[in-house]
């Protein structure tokens, strides 16, 4: 590990710990060279499937483009960057789980469409309405009248539960 201070590449580690989600271990480290200290962060490098795109172009699985999309669809929501942030960490779960070195780009599409629709219905729509395209007025509103519907759905089975 090159020192950020001097660029010397001999240094030892002083102290070594998991991060709080024991994903990440965080590593002290003190320079020979100018005794200054650092701290480096070391995790399990995943390798991501290629995705497919409908026109059969590959492309690396990008997580940026998936926050990136997230958040267009909550700008000016209630939505909290944390929010938003664990959303694309689930995305990129389903991709990985997904176990094939290929997986299609409406996997992930799917995936974005599921997070935004328990994190907040007009994100949803919005997202929704660029990615499937609608062809005219009608699909729109169907698929808005399925959201209202689940809504309705949701709201009884919650109300039935705590009788």
């Amino acid at each position: 590990m090159r020192c950020p201070f001097c660029h010397d590449l001999d240094n030892r580690v002083i102290d070594s710990r998991l991060t709080k989600d024991n994903e990440v271990i965080r590593r002290r480290r003190e320079c020979e060279q100018c005794e200054r200290r650092f701290t480096t962060y070391e995790r399990v490098e995943e390798v991501l499937p290629m995705l497919v795109k409908k026109d059969d172009r590959r492309e690396v699985f990008d997580r940026m483009k998936v926050v990136s999309g997230l958040k267009k669809a909550c700008e000016k929501r209630p939505v909290s960057a944390a929010a938003i942030e664990n959303s694309a960490d689930r995305v990129e779960r389903i991709v990985q789980d997904h176990g094939e070195k290929e997986v299609p780009t409406s996997v992930v599409g799917e995936a974005v469409m599921a997070e935004l629709h328990k994190l907040d219905q007009v994100a949803y729509v919005r997202f929704a309405s660029v990615y499937r395209s609608f062809q005219d007025v009608g699909e729109f509103m169907r698929e808005l009248q399925e959201l209202v519907q689940d809504g309705k759905r949701s709201r009884r089975s919650r109300g039935s539960s705590s009788s």
